[in-house]
């Protein structure tokens, strides 16, 4: 690649299994077709597609998972050329009372989950990673969430931003990427999705594909 083309951006994405009240996750199909959807679309020439992992909705069961495939991108980059550039994590999670997409400003340190996760597992305000402080503390996207709102806006979709991604998995998850992120110079964002019921598949995956192409612009 030559010195004046943009930099590679690799982006990597998480997606979860079913949990109490959501028998099938659109994140975990989403995730799992992202691949083949985006080889047939056709990827930016700056843009790699990197692992696309469905995690448990359990808060310690996805821990294992989500750490393991963070190092192993961390460990690519540094083995890789100068040229494969920013590193950006994507986690995608379900909202089924939602009626359009949100991008995620922001995680809380606080688990205070609703209903037990699928170990059994019901966190009430605790925070989440102790050393870090109490359950008020928060820890913030790097990416231009409000800009990318608005150009996935321009192309149609219903999207917003958020501040509020909750306490249960989804936050817990979200706060450990940022906090992991942050120590490692990349990026992560936690992006809410409806049910396929309240928007269909074929829409969601195109808003995947539209919001990746968006990250590959973003360096």
């Amino acid at each position: 690649m030559g010195s004046e083309g943009p930099s590679v951006v690799t982006v990597h994405v998480t997606g979860f299994k079913k949990f109490h009240g959501v028998a099938e996750n659109p994140t975990e199909k989403i995730v799992s077709n992202l691949k083949s959807f985006m080889e047939k679309r056709g990827l930016p020439k700056n843009l790699v597609l990197g692992s696309c992992t469905v995690l448990e909705t359990a808060g310690e069961g996805a821990l294992g998972t989500l750490h393991k495939v963070l190092e192993t991108a961390i460990a690519d980059r540094e083995n890789s050329p100068p040229a494969q550039g920013q590193v950006i994590w994507i986690h995608f999670g379900v909202n089924s009372g939602a009626m359009r997409f949100a991008l995620e400003n922001q995680a809380v340190n606080e688990a205070t989950f609703r209903c037990p996760d699928e170990l059994g597992w019901k966190p009430q305000r605790v925070p989440i990673v102790p050393s870090d402080g109490g359950i008020s503390r928060t820890r913030e996207t790097t990416l231009p969430v409000n800009e990318l709102t608005k150009s996935l806006r321009k192309i149609g979709y219903d999207v917003m931003p958020s501040d509020d991604a909750g306490r249960f998995v989804c936050n817990y998850v979200y706060y450990h990427s940022l906090r992991f992120t942050e120590q490692h110079g990349i990026k992560s964002l936690f992006v809410h999705v409806p049910l396929f019921t309240t928007i269909d598949e074929e829409v969601q995956m195109h808003f995947v594909a539209s919001l990746l192409e968006l990250l590959a612009c973003t360096n």
